[in-house]
């Protein structure tokens, strides 16, 4: 019997210009970091965070239509951000960070990297990126 030995994981390095664009759509999301947090250890569901239930549960800053939430994670989805949960049946309504979203989020909840409000530029570029599709 051969025994195979474990390392501790690695995380995966990302080119600095995917780092930041997945930092800025995060800045610019209607999101908090109580729900990014969230999601490292658990799916949450579109209706958990859609309406007046985000904003009482700490997960918007102010209520969002259902179609709001969904466009703004699709675009997190986009940048590597997040990805859908999957069950037995295919895709659900359930939504949970990649290891992209980990490290950034890991990197907020550090006490010297809060994530900042966006700056008028990095909105900008946020809403170029998104619209336009260009990698910025």
């Amino acid at each position: 019997m051969t025994s195979v030995e474990s390392s501790t994981p690695k995380s995966i390095q990302y080119p600095s210009g995917t780092f930041q664009r997945a930092k800025r759509a995060i800045c610019c999301s209607p999101f908090t970091l109580k729900l990014l947090s969230l999601m490292r250890y658990e799916s949450v569901e579109l209706n958990a965070i859609a309406g007046s239930r985000g904003v009482e549960k700490g997960y918007t800053r102010s209520p969002q239509s259902e179609l709001s939430v969904e466009n703004n994670l699709m675009w997190l989805i986009q940048v590597g951000v997040l990805r859908r949960e999957v069950d037995g049946q295919g895709i659900t309504d359930s939504f949970r960070l990649t290891p992209l979203g980990r490290q950034l989020v890991e990197k907020a909840e550090d006490k010297t990297q809060k994530f900042a409000p966006p700056t008028w530029r990095e909105r900008c570029l946020n809403f170029l990126a998104r619209r336009l599709r260009f990698p910025l």
